[in-house]
């Protein structure tokens, strides 16, 4: 679904890698977190973007990072459980019936007005892509995850991504992080949950900003 983000981000960096998780293994955070740092690329500079689920991910990273790391974007996304009044529950998240979740449901949520029958198939077919029951892990590990911890040891600048119309996480979620990363910015964006995927053209442009910054200051 991150395709037309890539597109309209060009070529104006050296590669764009997406690192994809595996369908049908239950890993939790640190051996994510793993999987990510191997495929991080060690002869260029490179930003760091870390999406939703990603976030607590992408902050581990930065807060020790691999010395070529410039900068980190972070989208929609937390440091610690963005719906901490249910982190009592991820046990039954384990047994949440995600095959059956409502359509209009996830469309509400996760797209709001932006919703378009293109990016509801492509979400769809994503969703079957991965098995149930490593997508009731994710969604368990989501209530439980507290990364901030690490916020205060990141060193690089930070950039985040705020949709305005974003229906799962919190604007709490952006403040906490901007509290406890020295070099951090906001950037608020309309659109909903699945910004990048929704509102590509726009985030791509944030990026691209702050990218272009980073570059200029590194040369």
């Amino acid at each position: 679904m991150h395709a037309p983000f890539i597109a309209a981000l060009g070529t104006a960096w050296h590669a764009i890698t997406v690192v994809r998780y595996p369908h049908d293994q239950q890993l939790d955070y640190p051996a994510l977190e793993a999987l990510v740092r191997a495929a991080l690329p060690t002869d260029v500079p490179f930003v760091l973007l870390g999406e939703s689920f990603s976030g607590p991910i992408a902050v581990s990273i930065a807060a020790n990072p691999p010395a070529n790391l410039i900068g980190l974007v972070l989208s929609t996304t937390f440091a610690r459980a963005p719906l901490p009044l249910l982190s009592p529950f991820a046990a039954i998240g384990q047994r949440m019936p995600v095959s059956t979740l409502p359509m209009p449901l996830l469309r509400w949520l996760l797209f709001g007005r932006w919703a378009s029958a293109a990016l509801l198939a492509q979400m769809k077919s994503a969703l079957q892509q991965v098995e149930p029951a490593v997508l009731r892990h994710r969604a368990a590990l989501t209530l439980q995850v507290d990364a901030t911890s690490q916020l205060s040891r990141i060193a690089v600048p930070v950039l985040y991504l705020r949709a305005l119309h974003d229906r799962l996480i919190r604007a709490a979620s952006a403040r906490q992080i901007l509290a406890r990363v020295d070099d951090a910015r906001l950037v608020e964006l309309a659109g909903p949950h699945m910004l990048l995927q929704a509102c590509p053209q726009t985030a791509a442009a944030a990026v691209l900003s702050f990218a272009a910054q980073l570059q200029g200051s590194n040369e």
